[in-house]
């Protein structure tokens, strides 16, 4: 960040913005006196000012909070005492040593296993949560939680309660735990953080570093922060104080309620530097009245994989400007496939709400209920086509796929193997010695790029010998000769560019604009 000189400060000082009121006024006589309209002032806007004290509010709020204690059980694997298979030359010599220590060490030295022994310790971790339902209904991090196999819930009066996990959801990074209390406990409500503005006051409370309730205030610095944590990221950003250990905990607005849950903070000392990040309770809600009712998530599903549009592929599709989300692959058993949805498609709108940008599109499906019929607005050959789609459960594609087989199918006759030149790239066909030469699975089809130009636009946008064209503007090739007269016919149309449909080794794929000079 540049430092303010002297001058600078003077030069801001003689800025229109920055002059003294004084001629401010003076320019408002000259301009009254002359019989200039002046503009009228826009409304003022009515912003809670900052409070005196946060002490009411912390007060009020406090007691909701609990601090969470995980622990693990996991195998030592940390070297040390040594472990010998039976039956070796030193068997006895390790024997005799380690009832020697147990001797002369007293109580403490009597701990230490033998060699014999498979040795075990407790992984702990500390953070922070709050309590939704006075019945014992708890909220935290998943990652607090994590494998814990045994967590003990702490109240701010020093009731500790053992809790059990109802349900987590690692996308979001939320868990919900239930504990069983003698009476009922104090428990806060989620408020609705779509109606945050930056610039709002906020407070966090949470157990940072272990100390115990915390209370930090700041303001709201960002909205739908994507910090690439998760497919579904849309943070609010704060400066309030968060370290380690606030992960799970609670942020209110000022009227007391819970606008977000502290979860990652940005810190190369590992320390707060006012960037903190807390997960918007719109996006929470939903989750966790899953989780309650059914100890699992239950999301929409589309069924397709999409990118980034970007300019030269907003070119290509004649959509004048980056938006949306586009299509890369719809999945053959997803139900975009009977709605009509194809590679290539741009989803403009889903369920009446516009898609700005991919990362907008699995949000909006996700959050959508599973077996909802939804109108979809795609943009396809230059015109808005709306299609129905009924949706599934993204949770069950996940289990499905999970479980099929890996295995590729047996690959089609070989083409002639002949090798062309376009675009600063080679092609050959995918002769069985071609598949095995790049490892390219069996259910790749198109033609294999075998050498890509160091400077050219191809290597710009990351195509590498071994990747498949597949398509381009959406007709398959399955020849070396295809793609080098498809590109010569859409430059001789007057086009800048074509959309290459591009699959890597794997098979995973990708649209990619190629500019055509």
């Amino acid at each position: 960040m540049g430092v303010c000189s002297h001058s600078d400060l003077n030069s801001n000082l003689r800025s229109p913005m920055a002059r003294p009121l004084g001629v401010v006024r003076r320019g408002l006589a000259v301009a009254l006196a002359a019989g200039i309209a002046l503009a009228p002032m826009s409304a003022p806007v009515h912003a809670r000012s900052a409070p005196e004290s946060f002490a009411d509010l912390a007060e009020a709020v406090s007691s909701a909070v609990v601090n969470i204690s995980a622990a693990q059980t996991v195998e030592d694997k940390r070297p040390g005492i040594p472990s010998l298979p039976p039956g070796t030359p030193f068997d006895d010599l390790f024997e005799e040593f380690f009832k020697r220590r147990q001797g002369q060490g007293g109580e403490e030295s009597q701990r230490t296993p033998s060699p014999r022994q498979q040795q075990q310790r407790r992984s702990n971790s500390l953070g922070s949560g709050f309590v939704i339902d006075p019945a014992g209904i708890v909220i935290t991090n998943n990652h607090v939680i994590a494998d814990a196999n045994d967590i003990t819930v702490v109240f701010t009066d020093g009731q500790k309660l053992k809790a059990e996990i109802i349900g987590k959801d690692p996308k979001i990074d939320i868990a919900v735990l239930r504990v069983k209390p003698p009476k009922p406990l104090k428990a806060v409500k989620f408020g609705d953080s779509e109606r945050l503005r930056v610039g709002d006051w906020v407070m966090a409370v949470g157990n940072p570093f272990g100390l115990g309730g915390t209370v930090t205030a700041g303001i709201v610095s960002a909205r739908n922060r994507n910090i690439d944590s998760g497919p579904y990221d849309n943070y609010i950003q704060t400066d309030a104080s968060i370290n380690k250990g606030n992960s799970g905990g609670p942020l209110f607005n000022m009227d007391g309620d819970v606008i977000g849950v502290n979860t990652a903070i940005l810190s190369p000392s590992g320390g707060s530097v006012g960037i903190g990040f807390a997960t918007p309770s719109a996006t929470l809600q939903p989750i966790i009245d899953q989780l309650q009712q059914f100890g699992e998530t239950r999301r929409g599903w589309l069924g397709v994989r999409i990118q980034n549009v970007d300019d030269a592929i907003a070119e290509s599709l004649k959509l004048g400007s980056p938006r949306g989300a586009l299509v890369a692959v719809v999945d053959d058993k997803g139900p975009g496939k009977p709605a009509g949805l194809r590679a290539g498609d741009v989803i403009l709108k889903f369920d009446g709400r516009e898609v700005k940008e991919s990362r907008d599109l699995p949000k909006l499906v996700a959050a959508t209920p599973v077996g909802k019929a939804v109108e979809v607005i795609v943009m396809r050959d230059g015109k808005e086509t709306p299609l129905s789609v009924t949706l599934g459960r993204l949770e069950d594609s996940e289990k499905q796929q999970a479980s099929l087989d890996t295995k590729g199918k047996p690959s089609e006759a070989p083409n002639r193997n002949v090798v062309q030149r376009a675009l600063g790239m080679e092609f050959s066909s995918l002769e069985a010695d071609v598949r095995k030469r790049f490892s390219i699975k069996d259910t790749v089809k198109g033609v294999v790029v075998t050498t890509v130009e160091p400077n050219s636009a191809a290597a710009e946008k990351r195509i590498q010998p071994g990747d498949t064209i597949v398509e381009i503007n959406q007709e398959a090739v399955s020849r070396p000769a295809d793609v080098a007269a498809k590109t010569k016919a859409l430059k001789d149309s007057g086009r800048k560019s074509a959309l290459f449909l591009v699959a890597n080794p794997q098979g995973e794929v990708r649209f990619v604009a190629l500019a055509l000079d």
